[in-house]
């Protein structure tokens, strides 16, 4: 077993407290707030200066930091049995001793000012589930009741509006399709709650993915220095635009080791474009199946080994690729002129359009007994159904820890936080380390665990996180290991036992 390392980068803090009301805006249809847009590219020739201070000054004023509220309602019982979901099948609410509890888990995040109006960019994470959601301006600390305009769970976007008595100070918004790994980037945020904050780094790479933290993963990595409390902030270019919305950072350890991961600003808008006019997101859907061009799949359609592209596996019969002409068996290489190297970026660059809006698809189709051709196909995109996005929801998990040879050898487990939770649809009161991977062909998969268990405990030894989980996997002696789980299903889920056998894989 390992621990995937990912950390949404917001804090927590948790107490008892009464309820109160919440402040999220029904959803609205409204015209677009006017943002200042610019599109061209750095100058990638100049020298770098010894001091971004001007930089500096110019964006922090539109940085701001974001209080969320949420209100956790538990259940206490004197008799520790009767707090577990299969004791209280038998007992229902009614169980001896019940004694309702509510406990408040206040969260600190962070926000960018895009409007004069007052609309704020920031991550979904921040606020999800939130009661109560308050913004407070670095130049003054004024603070200000938000109203949540709308969320996007899979892109980890939402957007908030303020009203101020005076016009605010905003980002210009930058073109992130113009980023190149090797640009000087800034990172803005109020990290640990220190107050707001600034720290220098590189885009260490483009368009990744395969976390399991998002829907639609086409992060920017930097390595600019950025940790828990920095969910939502701006990450700026050198000339101060705003470039992406930083979301989550790779660790071990829980802060920061090099490794941070940001939401594209052109994902961004279209997400808030889309949450301001109409109060939801919807998103192009092609209507095919796909799948990883490999070497013996690209040798069977006659192509080189070092082919690359998208296979289409199949085709909907009346949706947008068929009546545009794409075929099973067709490789797709570019989606309105942009690479498709695998099939996230093809579902991503897809995400990114418009309903009924016109693609052009450059493929390669291979007829019997003929070397391949290149094409081009025009297609009209149809609207993402919800069932076609509830099949991709947990993305495989993330594969960039070295792997641990333990008893449970083929599992990756993460940090049960709020984005795990709503991914994987895990009550608040469940604690322990959810499941996001495992290996097929491993004697744990043979056992019954599953993407979305959470580990309750190991070897009757309660588990906290997913570090926990690692050690006490490593710990575990013998052939076998027993795990208690929680799982999700009709009902809505509860708990059982597993028995895993030794994690040589077959």
């Amino acid at each position: 077993m390992k621990s995937s390392g990912i950390h949404f980068l917001f804090v927590i803090a948790i107490g008892a407290v009464g309820a109160f009301s919440g402040a999220v805006a029904a959803p609205a249809t409204n015209p677009l707030p006017e943002i200042i847009v610019k599109n061209s590219p750095i100058n990638r020739t100049l020298k770098a200066p010894i001091s971004f201070a001007a930089v500096a000054k110019q964006v922090a004023p539109a940085v701001v930091n974001i209080y969320s509220t949420t209100v956790i309602k538990e259940r206490q019982t004197q008799n520790p049995f009767l707090n577990d979901p299969f004791f209280r099948r038998f007992f229902g609410d009614n169980a001896p001793s019940a004694r309702p509890r509510e406990r408040k888990a206040e969260g600190l995040g962070s926000g960018v000012i895009v409007s004069k109006n007052g609309y704020i960019l920031t991550a979904n994470h921040v606020v999800a589930g939130a009661q109560s959601v308050k913004v407070s301006l670095a130049a003054n600390d004024k603070e200000y009741d938000a109203k949540v305009v709308g969320t996007d769970p899979p892109t980890d976007i939402a957007v908030l509006k303020i009203e101020a008595d005076r016009e605010l100070p905003t980002l210009v918004v930058g073109d992130s399709d113009q980023l190149e790994v090797g640009d000087m980037v800034l990172a803005l945020g109020n990290p640990f709650g220190v107050g707001q904050t600034v720290t220098l780094g590189i885009v260490s790479g483009l368009g990744r993915g395969g976390f399991g933290l998002s829907g639609y993963e086409d992060f920017i990595q930097t390595d600019a220095a950025i940790n828990p409390g920095n969910s939502g902030g701006a990450m700026v270019d050198v000339e101060g635009r705003l470039v992406g919305i930083n979301t989550a950072i790779l660790s071990r350890s829980g802060g920061f080791q090099g490794v941070g991961l940001a939401v594209p600003v052109n994902m961004a808008r279209y997400v808030m474009d889309r949450l301001i006019t109409t109060g939801k997101v919807t998103r192009g859907f092609l209507g095919i199946s796909i799948q990883a061009l490999t070497p013996e799949l690209a040798k069977e359609f006659g192509l080189s080994d070092e082919s690359s592209g998208v296979l289409v596996g199949g085709v909907t019969p009346g949706g947008a690729a068929a009546t545009g002409g794409l075929r099973a068996g067709d490789v797709i290489l570019a989606f309105n002129g942009k690479p498709v190297t695998d099939p996230r970026s093809l579902q991503v660059l897809v995400a990114r359009s418009a309903p009924k809006a016109k693609a052009t698809l450059k493929i390669l189709r291979t007829e019997a007994g003929q070397k391949p051709k290149e094409q081009t196909l025009q297609v009209t995109l149809g609207e993402l159904p919800a069932s076609a996005f509830a099949q991709n929801e947990s993305p495989p998990g993330p594969g960039n820890q070295p792997a641990m040879g333990d008893t449970l050898d083929g599992v990756e487990v993460a940090d049960l936080d709020a984005g795990a939770r709503q991914q994987f649809k895990v009550p608040k009161g469940v604690q322990g380390a959810v499941v996001v991977s495992v290996d097929p062909t491993s004697n744990a998969a043979e056992a019954g665990l599953r993407p979305g268990d959470v580990i309750l405990e190991i070897d009757r030894r309660p588990v906290r996180d997913a570090q926990e989980a690692v050690t006490l996997s490593e710990k575990a002696k013998g052939k076998r290991v027993l795990l208690r789980v929680w799982s999700n299903g009709a009902g809505g889920g509860g708990t059982r036992w597993i028995v895993v056998e030794d994690g040589r894989q077959k």
